[in-house]
């Protein structure tokens, strides 16, 4: 069984180029997260998504006094994985930011289709270890990361796969420090080749 689990962190439309809230380059992960679901399912090794689908009418919006504009409302096409994402059909999906009262930004607060939590699915799976991609570093990812060390996961952090929204400038390396902070380890594609 396996111990290990790849995390995919909303690679959604509204986070990509021409999308609502857009990080900047977000587009150019979908390759590189594609080759580690690629070698994660040689592996034997289960993969997780998460997506943001937030209500039209949410404390997370601006229009409601929160910090973001609209966008991966439920139902949209901002909402929707990336064209490019190549999942496959395995892929437990994990969905949040779904009231209008949270921002939801770590995939540990959404839910499966089946009312699962993520930590209740590794869990019950034995995985002590998960590596981690997607967007946005300084948010969901982080948030993400900082939430699986407090579980006390050990967690590999996919910098090759992983860009940010910077909404102040060095952002996204702040947020890396803090998450080789807690513990989690920096690795790309080239050392999840030699682990497989």
């Amino acid at each position: 069984m396996a111990t290990e689990a790849l995390l995919i962190v909303d690679a959604q439309n509204d986070f990509c180029p021409g999308g609502a809230l857009a990080v900047p380059e977000g587009h150019v992960v979908m390759p590189v997260l594609n080759a580690y679901i690629a070698r994660a399912r040689a592996a034997g090794m289960p993969i997780f998504a998460s997506r943001d689908w937030h209500p039209p009418e949410t404390v997370h919006f601006t229009t409601r006094g929160g910090p973001w504009p609209e966008h991966c409302v439920q139902g949209t096409r901002g909402a929707e994985f990336h064209p490019d994402l190549r999942l496959p059909p395995e892929t437990v999906i994990f969905t949040k930011g779904m009231s209008g009262v949270d921002d939801g930004y770590s995939m540990f607060e959404g839910m499966s289709a089946e009312g699962q939590t993520l930590l209740d699915v590794l869990r019950a799976a034995n995985i002590s270890h998960v590596h981690v991609g997607g967007l946005a570093t300084d948010y969901c990812v982080r948030a993400t990361v900082l939430d699986a060390r407090r579980a006390g996961l050990d967690v590999s952090l996919l910098t090759d796969a992983i860009r940010a929204v910077e909404v102040t400038a060095g952002d996204g390396q702040r947020a890396v420090d803090e998450m080789l902070a807690a513990g989690a380890t920096p690795k790309t594609l080239a050392d999840f080749a030699m682990e497989k």
